[in-house]
């Protein structure tokens, strides 16, 4: 069971937020973390963003992914209006960022996004979002607006206990290096992509 190891109030570009470690063991060295944004009231419904780690997008700013802007502007958005993004640690679709360079160099080799995990032996996305519905659970959370453009978190939410209230676009403009990999989450995924 995950559950609340740490916390703290951390002031960003975007405002205050009070961070949770959430983790099975205190001794994780890589917990997932939930960003509260200061006025945030998880008796009403509440603007959530489930987000998948991207060390490459968010620290280096990657161009391959739109990940680090997604976090940007989710952040500003919680900050705006409230919110909590919960940061799950499941790197490169859960492949771990090793797997993910080795995926990135089949890439340079001609393969999509959704190919060059497959030819690794890996599956194409392999995240878990029940982890985050576990977090807003423990956070008593009982309804929400998702920040998303993927399906898949959608259903997570629709297939628990937690209300959907409604699903917030957070679609951000592509790039000569990204627009490939954004077509393939749409065509492949089924991510609800207005502007590709």
């Amino acid at each position: 069971m995950l559950k609340i190891q740490a916390q703290s109030k951390i002031p960003t570009d975007y405002g205050i937020f009070t961070v949770y470690a959430f983790s099975e063991n205190e001794e994780d060295w890589t917990p997932h973390l939930v960003w509260v944004a200061e006025n945030t009231d998880v008796t009403t419904t509440v603007n959530v963003r489930f987000h998948s780690e991207c060390i490459t997008g968010e620290v280096f700013h990657s161009k391959k992914c739109e990940c680090g802007q997604q976090l940007d502007a989710a952040m500003k958005y919680m900050s705006e209006n409230g919110g909590v993004i919960i940061y799950l640690r499941q790197e490169g679709r859960n492949i771990g960022i090793i797997n993910k360079l080795r995926a990135y160099e089949l890439q340079e080799q001609g393969w999509d996004t959704v190919e060059a995990n497959l030819k690794l032996g890996l599956p194409a996305d392999a995240r878990n979002f029940d982890i985050a519905v576990e977090i807003l659970d423990v956070l008593k959370i009982k309804e929400v607006n998702l920040l998303t453009n993927n399906p898949d978190k959608v259903r997570s939410i629709e297939n628990s206990g937690i209300i959907l209230n409604s699903r917030i676009p957070l679609e951000i403009e592509s790039n000569e290096m990204n627009e490939s990999y954004l077509v393939k989450k749409k065509n492949y995924f089924g991510h609800l992509l207005e502007k590709i």
